[in-house]
């Protein structure tokens, strides 16, 4: 991604895409596969819903502003220079001086697997402390969109008070997108009930967007159609299926299905966080919901090709080509690492999708 260097503080809050509000933390990497015990050395890299997304809209052309708050410490200072230098505004970081920035270790291997691990130091630190009375709520609401997750509520119950004051209803306010992200763990020492209080987020935002595989486990519904019905008032649901595809369900339920990319995967993670990216990219360029599910799978393919959670999003004109692919054609590409670099690095098809490859090709 192009560096443009840290945003500074204006003096007026300027209007920008889109606004991420949480916590990011400091990534320690692992240098090989294998147990937490028998991993020598770490690279730091950066992590966090939030700021990924943002990190990943700015980087495809878009202004962006981060809100979170870390430590005055070295890893505060990291985490506001390398999301900085993506060309993300981090001039409304609050530094806590008594409260450290959030670190957490994991293994190399697929997170779906039984042998990942994550060790979270996060605990106490600077963004847990976040509350409506803390964070500037003018620079939060200045943007397009406002994206919010629901990792920031599990944090502490000023961090749910600040979800439930940015989601209320209230006139003039932005484009609220909400990426449920249940994360059960971070609930089990809370008062609230998790699934309830996502439930209650959910239905606050303009724009929702959460795995089947999380419908079921927090709230026992099977299918798209089920969440739907539970979540009847964002205008736009999409409802992500893994590597199966998502499906998008706008004004007047008009439903949209669209299936995922074959992908060459390199690491399964961060592809989330980079498909709420390409959707929300798409959407603030007004294009139709099937070139927004589309653009999601873009992103999240890129993210999936590379080794860490952030990876380069595709230029916009190699976006847009691949996402006016007929549907045979769009089944038929396949992805794999290097992809983004042109316009076919890395994208091949099946035998006989010969016409997906000349479309990509062809201005």
């Amino acid at each position: 991604m192009t560096a443009t260097g840290p945003r500074t503080a204006p003096d007026v809050v300027e209007t920008v895409d889109v606004v991420a509000l949480g916590e990011s933390m400091v990534t320690f990497l692992p240098s090989r596969p294998g147990p937490l015990a028998d991993v020598p050395s770490f690279e730091r890299a950066i992590g966090g819903a939030e700021s990924n997304t943002a990190c990943v809209l700015a980087a495809a052309g878009h202004s962006t502003r981060w809100i979170s708050a870390v430590g005055r410490d070295g890893f505060g200072d990291h985490l506001l220079r390398a999301i900085g230098e993506y060309g993300v505004d981090v001039s409304s970081v609050r530094r806590d001086p008594h409260r450290p920035t959030g670190v957490y270790f994991r293994t190399a291997g697929d997170r779906a697997t039984d042998a990942h691990e994550v060790a979270y130091y996060r605990a106490g630190s600077a963004a847990s402390a976040m509350t409506a009375a803390d964070v500037d709520l003018e620079a939060a609401r200045a943007g397009r969109v406002l994206h919010l997750s629901g990792i920031t509520a599990a944090l502490s119950p000023g961090c749910l008070e600040l979800m439930r004051e940015l989601t209320a209803r209230r006139p003039g306010r932005p484009l609220v997108s909400f990426d449920v992200n249940h994360r059960p763990g971070l609930w089990r020492d809370s008062d609230a009930h998790g699934p309830e209080v996502l439930l209650e987020l959910a239905r606050g935002a303009d724009l929702v967007l959460v795995g089947d595989d999380e419908a079921r486990e927090a709230w026992g519904l099977r299918d798209a159609a089920a969440v739907r019905e539970a979540l009847p008032e964002p205008e736009i649901l999409v409802v992500k299926h893994g590597s199966r595809g998502a499906t998008a369900y706008g004004p007047y339920d008009a439903r949209t299905f669209v299936p995922s990319l074959g992908v060459d995967v390199v690491a399964a993670v961060g592809a989330g966080d980079a498909f709420a990216a390409g959707f929300l990219s798409a959407t603030l360029r007004a294009l139709p919901v099937r070139d927004r599910l589309r653009h999601g799978h873009l992103m999240a393919a890129a993210a999936l090709t590379v080794p860490g959670d952030l990876a380069a999003p595709p230029a916009r004109d190699l976006a847009d080509r691949l996402a006016a692919l007929d549907d045979t054609a769009w089944g038929r590409l396949r992805l794999g690492p290097g992809w983004t670099e042109t316009a076919t690095a890395g994208a091949h098809t099946d035998a006989g999708a010969d016409r997906a490859e000349e479309e990509v090709r062809t201005p």
